[in-house]
């Protein structure tokens, strides 16, 4: 069996231009634009590729993007105070702050200060437990992204046997929320998880999310699962992998994400739909 491509990118494009048509029935409107503070602190460069698209996308979208580059010196006070200003900016929707943060700044403390409503990103307490409540508001960008993948193929979650590999508060739990919500019986593995591959051997639908290269082996993938491959990996020949031994499991899956070209380009596009959705809610 050789597994079909869900196409993050190509579904990534579709959000972002049904995101473009509304921003410009805005505009069109005499309503401003959706406002999105990007903020960003020190150098790095793989915070700085993330960011860069961010923007960029911010810009397709039709979103007004806003830059805060701060430097890797910054202090926690003088970003919670940068938060408390952008918490206040009634022409700023969403606040995304790039993470990891410098050592010296806790990032919790800066999650927390976030204002829910402008909490895009969706990692605030409170969004998380309206998503455990079954009433989501804003969700995590990377699980809700995944859940449009699965309704993009037309995937039945309800019922399904679904395995979370990974149990993060930015993915594996948020991903273990929203699939419990779409119905599916869920189980989340993480590192104190006995006989792992009997766990994935079972399941309809795997979602491997450890940061680990090829930790999901192909060999206990379920002849037609569903293989959602969050993971962003260098392998040892320097290209970018993902968490699931790839070509050994597109043998045995029905479908599979690519890495890169699968869920990394769904969770900027939901982003940019969180600070739409988020804009409705406070204007």
């Amino acid at each position: 069996m050789t597994a079909k491509i869900i196409d993050g990118k190509a579904i990534a494009e579709q959000i972002k231009t049904e995101v473009r048509a509304s921003t410009d029935a805005l505009a069109a409107a005499g309503k401003r634009r959706p406002g999105l503070a990007v903020v960003m602190v020190g150098d790095s460069a793989a915070s700085q590729v993330y960011v860069r698209n961010k923007r960029r996308s911010c810009e397709q979208a039709g979103l007004i993007s806003s830059a805060h580059d701060l430097p890797a010196s910054t202090s926690e006070s003088e970003l919670l105070e940068l938060i408390g200003l952008l918490n206040a900016d009634s022409a700023i929707d969403g606040i995304l702050v790039q993470l990891p943060l410098p050592a010296q700044i806790r990032s919790r403390a800066i999650i927390e200060a976030i204002d829910p409503a402008k909490d895009v990103d969706g990692f605030h307490p409170y969004n998380l437990g309206r998503l455990a409540q079954r009433e989501p508001l804003l969700r995590p960008c990377t699980p809700f992204g995944v859940m449009r993948m699965l309704s993009s193929i037309g995937a039945t979650v309800a019922g399904c046997d679904a395995v979370v590999v990974g149990a993060s508060n930015i993915v594996g739990r948020p991903m273990a929320l929203e699939l419990i919500l779409a119905g599916a019986t869920t189980t989340v593995c993480h590192s104190r998880t006995r006989n792992l591959s009997a766990h994935v051997a079972r399941a309809d639908l795997v979602v491997a999310a450890v940061g680990q290269v090829d930790m999901v082996k192909g060999a206990w993938v379920k002849p037609g699962a569903i293989v959602i491959d969050v993971g962003m990996n260098r392998g040892s020949d320097g290209k970018l992998c993902g968490d699931v031994e790839y070509a050994a499991a597109a043998e045995r899956a029905g479908w599979i994400t690519p890495v890169p070209g699968g869920v990394g380009p769904m969770t900027v596009a939901m982003l940019m739909s969180n600070a739409l959705e988020a804009y409705g809610r406070r204007t």
